[in-house]
């Protein structure tokens, strides 16, 4: 059995890090944290050409069709090399709309997300985005053929630059006794809505706040092409979910790196800090952890990949374990690195601000692990 990439996936990994590394170095990474949406127009473009925008979304709307296992080694790399910018919640917003979206909804979103140029997000109820606290629902009012939705979503993930966000409405009555979740698109340029950015952590994830004052939607726009939305949500989730997961990886990878070169090179009572058993401890279950997340992430894309029926319990697995991981990772990476780790001229604060945000995305450790029981307990009944 090989557990190897193939070498189409290799030569799609050297490329996507061969682009990194030209477009966006770690100065043109700080840059981009300093702006409002993260990202600049001719970088989302060329990542757009080389087909990562749309690399999961059928040819018939511009994509390449490739699978899950295929987006990882370029969401690894970006992870690696701290990318910025809107590629999460747009792959996420577009796989809902796959999944949700009705033939001419596909046409009208996806293929300009494949062009590169939309940029969509969703927006949760804050709970489900790890945020504390229960949230306000949005209120959400039928007039005519028309909704209109009125209240407040915080911590939307890009929602401040996004083109188009999918608001996900829960408690929509369905029948006499049954509700559902109702999968509004609506336009960033809506009248009614006000967009707020949110101070982060990590600032090469953007977070906004949305106010909707009377906010219209025609009913007609509502991504209606399946009767299971929670279905839809829930398997675009995994998908961004596992290429979170990569992200992780990379970033894991580029402070395992940074740390053993920085052991190897700082000196210490006349030798190199990497000679003593306890930073080679460090560095031994910073490897260690960093191949265990990898092996998590591959099943666990492999397994969405191929619709298997475990494949949302293998991405909860790889989402507690890599939440982890990454955090791990970055405290030993720090412990190394000592005080140089916290400066703002060393790039490790960024990886670890990055792992920290990652961790709560989706749902941290302690969710996923509560999924994980509750679907082995199920299995047993």
């Amino acid at each position: 059995m090989d557990f190897d990439l193939t070498s189409a996936q290799k030569l799609l990994q050297r490329s996507a890090r061969d682009l990194l590394g030209r477009a966006c170095p770690p100065e043109r990474v700080r840059a981009l944290m300093a702006t409002e949406t993260g990202m600049e127009d001719a970088l989302w473009r060329e990542m757009a050409d080389q087909g990562w925008i749309g690399l999961l979304l059928p040819e018939a709307v511009g994509g390449l069709g490739l699978s899950l296992v295929d987006l990882i080694p370029v969401a690894e790399e970006m992870g690696r090399a701290c990318l910025p910018g809107p590629f999460l919640s747009t792959l996420w917003a577009a796989s809902l709309i796959e999944r949700a979206g009705t033939e001419g909804q596909q046409a009208q979103y996806l293929v300009p997300i494949a062009e590169g140029s939309l940029q969509a997000t969703i927006s949760l109820p804050e709970e489900e985005m790890g945020a504390e606290g229960a949230s306000t629902p949005l209120r959400l009012e039928r007039n005519g053929d028309r909704y209109r939705l009125s209240g407040t979503r915080r911590f939307v993930l890009d929602g401040g630059s996004a083109d188009l966000i999918i608001c996900v409405i829960e408690g929509v009555p369905i029948g006499a006794s049954e509700t559902s979740r109702l999968l509004l698109p609506v336009p960033r340029t809506s009248p009614g809505l006000t967009t707020t950015a949110l101070p982060m952590l990590d600032a090469t994830r953007k977070m906004a706040s949305l106010d909707f004052a009377g906010v219209e939607i025609a009913g007609a726009d509502a991504l209606a092409a399946t009767p299971d939305p929670e279905r839809a949500l829930r398997e675009a989730t995994d998908i961004a979910t596992v290429a979170l997961c990569a992200d992780l990886l990379g970033g894991m990878e580029w402070t395992l790196a940074a740390t053993v070169e920085y052991a190897r090179t700082r000196q210490q009572f006349g030798r190199p800090i990497g000679t003593y058993q306890a930073v080679q401890h460090q560095c031994a279950d910073m490897f260690l952890m960093t191949e265990s997340a990898r092996s998590a992430l591959y099943h666990s894309a492999w397994a969405v990949s191929v619709r298997d029926p475990q494949a949302h319990l293998a991405v909860s697995v790889a989402k507690a374990y890599c939440a982890d991981a990454a955090r791990e990772v970055g405290n030993r990476g720090i412990q190394v690195h000592g005080g140089i780790g916290f400066t703002w001229e060393h790039g490790l604060h960024l990886y670890y601000k990055r792992a920290k945000s990652g961790e709560m995305l989706f749902g941290d450790a302690t969710r996923h692990r509560g999924l994980i029981a509750t679907s082995l307990l199920e299995r047993e009944e």
